[in-house]
């Protein structure tokens, strides 16, 4: 629910903007405005989840997120739907890093492997099935409604995932009270000032022309500096909001690495293949939709074996996975120079379903792994940190991307097709920076001996 929200709401943008007559700036903000609050929540949130109980957590997150989806649903102008907006991404901030908090602290050895594993599958399927959804339920309800119908849908999904939520996730352990108050708030704020710095100036790139906003960049590593000579403080008497230990962990660090830029290049595609496809060739909401499903499709066929397998053969199968990527890519590029037409979305359906298959072998195994060495107790920060890289890097992919896209546009005097392909060079460039740094990693692995896939011991899981 928390991540078809990020791909379902770019098909439903026209829809939007004749439905609600939004401006451009509403449009822009409505799309980034929920990636910038998801990004902002997802580290507190995952140390709030591992001091206050990971199910009170995250059935607050669905609860609000939910809610305004219903706001978002019944808007009746942009300004309402672009605070909705923003209400949706920090609900889903306090969501998405319980999830990996409670596999990381359930499972074990392939258990675990297999569980991330239909994470993966639910976090392929909903990024790329999105704009599929978003197009039926768009020709569904009508272009001037059927944008409502895109919120809405979470309802029925937030009401069965409460009720599922209250029956099966295990209920909070007994805390000492000291722990469920030390949350760090001076942590929380330094950080989220820090995040704010990095995006803000990705999502605004195409708005945003002052001089200002290139010197948020220095500012955010002043912020970061300061939030970690004030963790390395905080740390020596009580748990901070980041242990900097983990980042001692090589693992984990270039794991991190591979996920932020993985995910700058794999949801750039979809940004630019559907500004091809329904801007460029006039292809509707449900056509650009079935277009992307190829890629669905092929992550879903092997996230779950790539997960399960990933401990046996560690960081060389995401390197796999990611060669397969670029492959694809390649291929897409080929594709499309080849019939750039009308029938490009046949002539690409192929070569993103083998994109598609490789990429099933690397988000879910590459988080596998990269936690995999991260003790249970601070499972929930850890994967807020992963998740955050991972946003940062979905917003830095989506702005350069974009940026090169909309430059090519106008210097081929709008010729989609080209700015299309000069697009995919960068997204592959992109994912073969991941395919260096995760081949790195598995040759520093081949020479020290493999440490990756060994859970971390530190007490029993808790069932």
């Amino acid at each position: 629910m928390t991540l078809l929200d990020v791909s379902i709401v770019n098909v439903a943008l026209p829809s939007i903007e004749i439905g609600l007559h939004a401006p451009d700036n509403a449009l822009q903000w409505i799309v980034s405005g929920y990636a910038l609050a998801l990004g902002l929540l997802l580290v507190p949130a995952g140390r709030l989840g591992d001091a206050q109980g990971r199910r009170t957590v995250f059935m607050a997150g669905v609860a609000a997120f939910a809610l305004a989806s219903a706001v978002c649903g019944a808007a009746p102008s942009p300004t309402v739907l672009v605070l909705a907006r923003a209400v949706q991404g920090f609900a889903g901030g306090l969501v998405t890093p319980q999830i990996t908090g409670f596999i990381q602290t359930l499972f074990e050895g392939e258990e675990r492997g297999r569980a991330f594993g239909y994470f993966g599958v639910m976090v392929g399927v909903s990024t790329a099935i999105g704009p599929l959804l978003g197009g039926l339920l768009i020709a569904a309800f009508g272009t001037h409604n059927g944008w409502r119908a895109v919120f809405l849908v979470n309802l029925p999904v937030g009401a069965g995932a409460l009720v599922l939520a209250r029956r099966y996730l295990p209920a909070p352990a007994p805390r000492d009270p000291a722990a469920r108050t030390a949350l760090d708030p001076l942590g929380v704020i330094l950080l989220g000032l820090c995040v704010i710095c990095i995006l803000v100036p990705f999502v605004e790139l195409r708005t945003w022309h002052s001089p200002l906003r290139p010197l948020l960049f220095p500012l955010a590593v002043v912020l970061a500096v300061a939030w970690v000579v004030h963790e390395r403080r905080y740390g020596r008497a009580r748990e901070p909001l980041v242990s900097l230990d983990l980042f001692a962990i090589r693992t984990y660090v270039l794991g991190n690495g591979v996920g932020a830029l993985y995910f700058a290049g794999f949801t750039g595609t979809f940004f630019i293949l559907t500004q091809y496809l329904q801007i460029g060739l006039r292809y509707s909401a449900l056509e650009a939709g079935l277009s992307a499903t190829p890629f669905a499709v092929g992550g879903a066929l092997t996230a779950s074996m790539g997960s399960r397998q990933v401990l046996r053969r560690g960081r060389k199968l995401v390197a796999f996975g990611l060669a397969t990527v670029v492959i694809g890519l390649a291929l897409v590029w080929v594709a499309v120079h080849a019939e750039p037409g009308r029938a490009v979305g046949f002539y690409t359906a192929l070569p993103l379903l083998l994109a598609g298959l490789g990429g099933g072998l690397v988000i879910s195994p590459n988080q596998t792994l990269t936690l995999s060495e991260v003790p249970r107790q601070r499972a929930g920060s850890a994967g807020g940190v992963l998740q955050t890289g991972q946003r940062i890097g979905s917003s830095a992919g989506i702005a350069i991307t974009g940026s090169v896209f909309y430059s090519e546009l106008a210097a081929s005097r709008g010729d989609f097709a080209i700015a299309f392909r000069h697009g995919l060079i960068v997204i592959a460039a992109f994912v073969a920076a991941a395919l260096a740094l995760a081949l790195a990693d598995a040759a520093t692995t081949n020479r020290g001996g493999s440490r990756s896939g060994v859970p971390a011991v530190d007490g029993p899981a808790p069932r």
